[in-house]
């Protein structure tokens, strides 16, 4: 053997591939499937998929779609790491504790600490530990070890005057205290629409980030929390937008004339919080965008690079939560987590999986601190810099996504920042718009939803929770993309308590198995997603009005292949009419049948990519009448 070895060329004995050959190649599948007769340039397209804020995804990525250089982790503009080390040595694992009761809360966090977790995020105040009861909630926490974070809405001063007096009388040296005061009066306003505490809250912000600048230099003030816009149904740029708009006007509070507090010392003093979804890309995108945008904004202003960049607190989305079969949330949760860590948070929070029920239970509260612990030791997530960089897709999304969410900042700014915005509604009406259309797409199950609007499984039983305290509420609106699927559960669940049983859908599956067994499981799939039983069985036109009559149902679907349909889904159909159904569906695209299907009786077609929530909205409509 050599002392040096070779160098294998893996790709030397291939020839080189051109764009154009891969386009001709999916022409091919094109014209096969009969989706389209476009070629070149035009086919590469057709594959492409449209994401909010304008984005269009290709399905291929070369090294000419990469955007300009990231630079280095650590260096301007941070887009790769806030540090040059990223996150190399792991990050914060933060968990939030909500309840009322001190003693509970203080024995929740201590087995949290005692199992993986670094930091503690408390609700303080309204919804959450009373302020004189914080001492009491920290009791036996080391605090010069764990950071604490408050959220403590507009009791905030005294929510943080508490914790310093807390640090004091514990010994902890102020170059050894850690944390997050947690004020944010513009996320306070944005949670509530109330504007009145509003210019008490910035000077009670200023003067308290002054007094932390100079004391206790591990300490942040303000969290610019960016989950109210991202919970309001908001896109990932409108969050960025958001959250941009919201430390440019804490930057101009703190460093104010008078406040005695530098534009560095006002930069230290943030802390930004970031919703992470189960779209891995996009999360890592978004999180990389606004180090982009935030590096922006402090290159502007002057600040010296020691100062810029930004520190990021990801927590997991409950906009995604889903309400029935919470398991799947583990799944969710798990790939919002490493998207987070990716994405290069500085800290992560992963809510457990029953948070959308009430009071997360000990053994949720496990799972979603082991997720964390499985992603830093098992999976090794934190061996590498900046993972996600140098992949054409995620820069040039990075990019895509910064230029969204500063055109979405410079909108805010042009009618007088992020608080003149929040009291004209500017912001929540572009929430709100953004919204219908993503519902519309849930609606149509264009983004489905594991457990809820596909694959339901009806005989689970329901999670009982203890319920949490009412969260702060009069401004935004909070959204879940469940909730049109959730309110059609919430009706077959009001018929169950009624009458004993669930609606039913018949399901009448025509011709031999192979032709039925496709259109069955869709339309079994599509009812249960409301909330409704199915029930099938393989008939004929002389054998369908017994069998359905025999089933309970007041509805039925006809299911089978385009050519058994066309020999005898009319004659079934009127059939079903005679024999009592008050509305007939068939599973398919009507095709050039359509006017005679309909003149036998078909009440309403069900396809993939039909208004799902609105066919089953109906459907309880006529099922609910014999209850």
């Amino acid at each position: 053997m050599t002392a040096e070895s070779p160098e294998l060329p893996l790709a030397a004995a291939f020839p080189a591939a051109e764009r154009e050959q891969w386009q001709r190649l999916v022409e091919g599948v094109l014209r096969k499937s009969g989706a389209s007769e476009a070629t070149g340039a035009a086919a590469e397209d057709a594959l492409a998929t449209d994401l909010q804020d304008g984005i269009r995804v290709p399905p291929l990525y070369t090294a000419e779609d990469a955007p300009p250089a990231a630079g280095l982790p650590g260096f301007a503009p941070f887009v790769r790491a806030a540090r040059p080390e990223g996150t190399i040595s792991g990050w914060d694992v933060r968990q939030r504790q909500v309840g009322t009761d001190p003693q509970r809360v203080n024995e929740a966090l201590l087995a949290d600490l005692e199992n993986g977790v670094t930091s503690v995020w408390l609700t303080v105040g309204d919804g959450g530990v009373p302020v004189s009861g914080l001492a009491q909630a920290l009791r036996g926490v080391y605090l010069d070890l764990a950071p604490v974070v408050l959220d403590a809405g507009a009791q905030f001063p005294a929510a943080a005057e508490e914790l310093l007096r807390l640090y004091r009388e514990a010994g902890v040296a102020p170059s050894e205290t850690a944390g997050v005061l947690g004020a944010d009066p513009l996320g306070l306003l944005a949670r509530t629409g109330d504007d009145r505490a509003l210019a008490d809250g910035l000077a009670a912000t200023a003067r308290l980030a002054g007094q932390v600048a100079r004391s206790a230099p591990g300490l942040r003030t303000v969290s610019v929390d960016a989950l109210p816009y991202h919970e309001a149904g908001g896109s990932a740029a409108e969050e960025l937008g958001a959250s941009l708009a919201t430390g440019v006007a804490y930057l101009r509070e703190l460093a104010a004339d008078g406040r005695g507090l530098s534009l560095d010392d006002a930069c230290r003093q943030l802390e930004f919080r970031y919703a992470a979804s189960a779209d891995q890309f996009l999360t890592i995108a978004k999180l990389r965008a606004a180090r982009l945008l935030w590096s922006r904004v402090t290159e502007v202003c002057g600040v010296s690079p020691a100062a810029a960049g930004q520190r990021q607190h990801a927590v997991t989305s409950a906009v995604m939560m889903s309400r029935r079969d919470p398991w799947v949330n583990m799944l969710r949760t798990t790939v919002a987590g490493l998207s987070a860590g990716l994405g290069g948070a500085d800290a992560v929070t992963v809510l457990p999986f029953d948070a959308a029920l009430g009071l997360p239970d000990a053994f949720a509260r496990r799972i979603a601190r082991n997720t964390q612990s499985v992603l830093l030791e098992e999976s090794h997530l934190a061996k590498v810099i900046d993972p996600a960089g140098g992949s054409w897709y995620v820069e040039r999304l990075t990019a895509e996504l910064a230029r969204a969410g500063w055109a979405f900042f410079q909108e805010i700014e042009a009618v007088g920042g992020q608080a003149a915005a929040l009291r004209s509604q500017m912001i929540g009406e572009r929430l709100a718009a953004t919204w219908r259309r993503r519902s519309a797409d849930l609606a149509h199950r264009r983004e489905p939803i594991t457990g809820v609007s596909e694959f339901p499984h009806l005989a689970e039983a329901p999670l009982e929770r203890e319920p949490a305290p009412a969260p702060a509420g009069g401004g935004l609106p909070r959204v879940r993309r469940d909730d049109a699927f959730e309110a059609l559960r919430a009706r077959s669940d009001e018929h169950l308590a009624a009458t004993g049983a669930r609606p039913k859908a018949f399901l009448a599956a025509l011709g031999p198995v192979a032709a039925h067994t496709a259109r069955v499981a869709f339309a079994a799939n599509l009812f249960q997603a409301g909330g409704i039983e199915t029930v099938p069985e393989r008939v004929t036109a002389q054998s369908v009005a017994a069998a359905f009559a025999a089933s309970g149902a007041r509805i039925a679907c006809v299911c089978s292949s385009d050519a058994v349909y066309a020999e005898q889904a009319a004659e079934v159909t009127a059939a079903l009419k005679a024999a009592g159904a008050v509305r007939v569906y068939l599973a398919g695209k009507p095709g050039g049948q359509r006017e005679e299907f309909v003149a036998a009786g078909v009440d309403t077609f069900v396809f993939v990519g039909c208004d799902v929530a609105g066919a089953l909205s109906s459907a309880l409509d006529v099922t609910e009448v014999a209850g």
